[in-house]
């Protein structure tokens, strides 16, 4: 008997905690969907997802980071056009200047008022849900 389930991804909101307003760190996609991102991917079977969250992380903004907490799970089956993912959303700190590497073809520095409009998958409100959470201290509700 065969299953379909989604597939499990992180993505990691990085602030980079060595600068002026903590911004956040944003990947310009190398492959489809084309646009901006919050780093992020799939996670390796046998792979726990903070494994993934520090590998993705490293592959590509070339940071070592360090996991502050579990943010939110995102599970909207239309949140990839790919394929159902599930994705587990993590805050992370690093410091230091990120590189492009991996998937990403460009790195942006990030703050509130300046977010690019052309964001891939749900990462608008998952930004949207973020900046409210750092500035107001509440999460998201189911």
């Amino acid at each position: 008997m065969s299953y379909r389930n989604p597939a499990p991804t992180v993505d990691i909101i990085i602030e980079l905690v060595d600068r002026p307003h903590r911004p956040i760190i944003l990947i310009e996609r190398r492959n489809q969907p084309f646009g901006w991102a919050i780093p992020g991917g799939f996670v390796d079977y046998g792979e726990s997802v903070e494994t993934a969250a520090r590998r993705e992380a490293f592959e590509e903004v070339s940071l070592q980071v360090e996991l502050i907490e579990q943010f939110y799970v995102y599970s909207d089956p239309n949140r990839d056009q790919r394929q159902h993912t599930i994705a587990i959303v993590f805050i992370a700190t690093a410091t230091g200047e990120p590189k492009a590497a991996d998937d990403a073809k460009n790195i942006g520095i990030i703050h509130p008022w300046d977010v690019p409009t052309e964001l891939c998958f749900d990462h608008d409100k998952i930004l949207r849900d973020y900046w409210h959470y750092r500035h107001y201290g509440v999460r998201p509700r189911l």
